[in-house]
């Protein structure tokens, strides 16, 4: 890191005030998450309805169990591949660096999608935008830090800019790449994601020169141990990607699923347990620590509800959901941009109250707004439960304002918990674990998503009349949560130590 760099910045590193008031370089930042958010979501919307489609239309023809595994695996392992992204950034490439090779890659993964003639060259693209993803976020995030040295309110104010972006892009996605697929088939679908990511590229390095030079190296010098480990992974993973293509493995997507089920727990058990064990931490950050571990599974359990957006119900959009609008038929995909149009509607309104609560003395606390959010996601469950009971009851289909209802409740939920996640996370743990226990949070979202193609795979429209006590099992495990949390609130407010 160059000192120099921020107190006394050169032109365009930065510091100039030219988006909104913010420094120029927010809006490269900006638009690269904007359209590497539009790349990722339009993709997202459309891989389980590609994955189960009949090879006679285009699709790969899995049953719902085997393509809801793939979809967990590839959303669960975006967030996993974020931690070893961010120590390539921290360590090896610098972040500037990293985020473009990100792109690249991601641009790639996107093109084998669409020009895979093969299902193996298929999950080949999968797993290269996985590994360019993790390079992405991370490092993405890490440049808007950069911009703001001086932290506080302004730093605030830039990465809410930048979750617009990520929004924007969210809500685009799904209508381009969903749009594009219905009319020209699969491959156009993919291949808008691909151009939609090469324009990301474009622009960020049309306009790197604005962002900070901190971002431009590693943290530290590159050691020979951090070579070593980078060559090492490539090589496993190599290894790994040639055994799956000349057939000498054939891994088992379920079978996959549950043994990265099983590992992600692993390792976050083990991580609580030096925590609390190992890391000679004093009585009351221990009592913090069990405050950390009770938000890790709530926020496992929300985010295994909140996935089945992209998979049990964008096929009961497809499947059993009357989507006739104006004379005109709503593509499935479409659907999938309503989370972001929520958020873009409804950020703003659940951060004024946070503020406005707070101004009287009466934000709540984490525990409680982990509570809500969880609490949320149990009732639009309960609309999806009474919406395949009306299918289970013989109706063909059910009217889009269920998918709608349900989904804004999704988006009310992750507004109460998502925003405060890590930073009850940061505030919590001692400061020498901040950074690992915030990759730990991670986790938890990787975990959830693992959890939600499992929970997903059960859904099988082809048996409805199992899918209203499915949905219920939602509504149970996260009712179940919500209540425990607000059970447990006194003693998580005593245990937390102000620090909530």
């Amino acid at each position: 890191m160059n000192p120099s760099a921020e107190t006394a910045p050169a032109p365009g590193s930065g510091s100039e005030r030219a988006f909104f008031g913010h420094p120029a370089g927010l809006l490269t930042i900006f638009l690269l998450e904007m359209w590497e958010r539009m790349s990722f979501y339009g993709m997202r919307a459309l891989l389980i309805l590609f994955l189960v489609e009949p090879a006679a239309h285009g699709g790969l023809a899995l049953d719902v169990r085997t393509a809801a595994s793939i979809y967990g695996l590839y959303v669960g392992g975006t967030y996993i591949a974020c931690l070893p992204g961010g120590w390539i950034g921290d360590r090896v490439l610098g972040a500037k660096r990293t985020v473009l090779a990100g792109g690249v890659i991601i641009t790639l993964g996107h093109i084998l999608l669409g020009l895979a003639a093969t299902p193996k060259l298929f999950f080949l693209g999968l797993l290269v935008i996985v590994l360019g993803t993790g390079m992405l976020k991370t490092n993405a995030g890490a440049l808007v830090a950069a911009l703001y040295p001086e932290g506080g309110a302004r730093r605030d104010a830039g990465f809410t800019i930048y979750y617009i972006g990520v929004n924007v892009g969210g809500m685009l996605g799904p209508l381009i790449a969903g749009a594009l697929a219905v009319r020209y088939g699969w491959p156009a679908g993919f291949f808008a994601a691909a151009v939609g990511m090469a324009a990301g590229v474009v622009l960020f390095l049309i306009g790197r020169r604005r962002l900070p030079n901190t971002g431009a190296k590693p943290d530290a010098p590159v050691s020979r141990g951090s070579v070593a480990i980078l060559v090492a992974g490539l090589a496993v993973l190599f290894v790994a990607v040639a055994s799956m293509l000349t057939g000498a493995v054939a891994p088992d997507p379920t079978r996959l699923a549950q043994l990265a089920t099983e590992a992600v727990v692993g390792v976050a058990l083990l991580f609580f347990v030096y925590l609390l064990a190992g890391a000679g931490l004093t009585a009351i950050q221990r009592q913090r620590v069990v405050v950390v571990i009770v938000l890790f599974v709530a926020s496992t359990l929300f985010w295994a509800g909140f996935e089945q957006g992209g998979s049990s119900l964008n096929l009961f959009a497809e499947r059993f959901t009357e989507r006739h609008l104006g004379g005109h038929e709503v593509p499935a995909e479409w659907l999938q941009s309503l989370d972001s149009i929520f958020i873009i509607l409804f950020g703003p309104v659940f951060s004024s109250l946070w503020l406005m609560l707070g101004r009287r003395h009466l934000d709540p606390p984490a525990g409680a707004k982990f509570a809500l959010g969880v609490g949320f996601m149990a009732a639009a469950f309960a609309v999806m439960a009474s919406a395949s009971h009306l299918i289970a009851g013989g109706a063909a289909r059910v009217g889009m304002g269920w998918l709608i209802a349900t989904y804004l409740l999704c988006t009310w939920g992750e507004l109460s918990l998502s925003p405060v996640g890590m930073s009850a996370v940061s505030k919590l743990v001692p400061e020498r674990f901040t950074g690992q226990s915030i990759g730990i949070f991670f986790v938890s979202l990787s975990l959830g998503n693992l959890l939600a193609g499992r929970i997903a795979g059960g859904i099988d429209p082809n048996r409805v009349g199992a899918m209203p006590g499915q949905f219920m099992f939602i509504v149970w495990f996260c009712g179940i949560c919500a209540a425990a949390l607000l059970v447990l609130l006194p003693l998580l407010r005593r245990w937390s130590h102000g620090a909530d």
